[in-house]
């Protein structure tokens, strides 16, 4: 068989412009019965009729669309996805025989993603995320197989290695490499004037010179004793009131709570804290 069917000579709608119109356009294709499959695969097959694969391509483009968009978490245009599901729908006609007795549609499916994944891979990342066979796996599974959002413990890592037949170690270092961000080497177009230039402003640390580590942690100890004292000048109440309102991590307390337990009013609350604040604030001056 020629390549003439992956080739310019099968015109198919283009996904170069309005993507919704090419999807509306693709639905509106009519699905072909299996006598009439069978017969356009025997025509394409036998008398290599260009015409008849073109009817079989064409009515299977809605499902490269609906393949497609299983993809669409990789940051990927969902056009080029098409686009190369597409050529994977044409190799799969160009090979597919009808005398297996299964529908094109499930031939044709393994084509489709090969093609989308291969351009996945090529595309996702600059710096590559797999390479060998078992992270190339990993890549295209392990997002489902994830039962929760963030880092997996011990005991997913091991679920998810049995089930996919890869080291543990493989599920791990791929986990790293898929959470991973990247970072633009150039410095951004909006930028300050004064923003140190790109790739220095990601490669210096400034955090690096003990000096300034030591300054850092001798003023921020000096601000917990100071707001300490600042506490210990106000009354119980006043200082329940602050605490809770300001420096509780968790489940700060409104000035209706407050006023709730205290048996005042809100306004009341929010008096208390002002007169607080004010206090404290005389004290970080002196």
């Amino acid at each position: 068989m020629s390549q003439a069917l992956v080739t310019a000579n099968l015109p198919l709608p283009s996904v170069v412009g309005s993507l919704d119109a090419y999807i509306s356009a693709v639905h509106r294709i009519p699905v072909l019965s299996q006598d009439e499959e069978q017969s356009l695969s025997r025509d394409y097959l036998e008398d290599a009729n260009l015409a008849s694969a073109k009817k079989l391509v064409m009515s299977h483009l809605r499902f490269v669309v609906h393949v497609a968009r299983g993809y669409s978490g990789y940051g990927l245009q969902l056009a080029d996805l098409i686009q190369e599901g597409n050529i994977g729908l044409m190799k799969a006609v160009k090979r597919f025989d009808p005398d297996q007795g299964v529908r094109l549609v499930s031939f044709a499916v393994h084509w489709i993603r090969a093609e989308m994944h291969e351009f996945i891979l090529k595309n996702w990342r600059i710096v590559k995320v797999a390479t060998t066979k078992a992270q190339r796996k990993l890549f295209f599974n392990l997002r489902k197989n994830k039962k929760r959002l963030g880092w997996m413990n011990a005991e997913e890592v091991r679920t998810v290695a049995k089930d996919l037949g890869v080291p543990e170690a493989t599920v791990r270092e791929m986990e790293s490499r898929l959470s991973g961000r990247d970072i633009g080497f150039e410095a951004p177009a909006d930028a300050d004037d004064d923003a140190k230039p790109a790739p220095a402003a990601f490669l210096i640390d400034d955090g690096a010179d003990p000096y300034e580590n030591v300054s850092d942690a001798d003023y921020a100890d000096n601000q917990m004793d100071t707001l300490s004292d600042a506490l210990s000048h106000l009354d119980k109440r006043s200082r329940d009131i602050i605490q809770r309102r300001w420096l509780d991590d968790n489940n700060k307390a409104t000035l209706q709570d407050l006023a709730d337990e205290y048996g005042v009013s809100a306004e009341r609350i929010r008096q208390v804290e002002a007169n607080a604040m004010k206090k404290m604030r005389g004290l970080f001056a002196a």
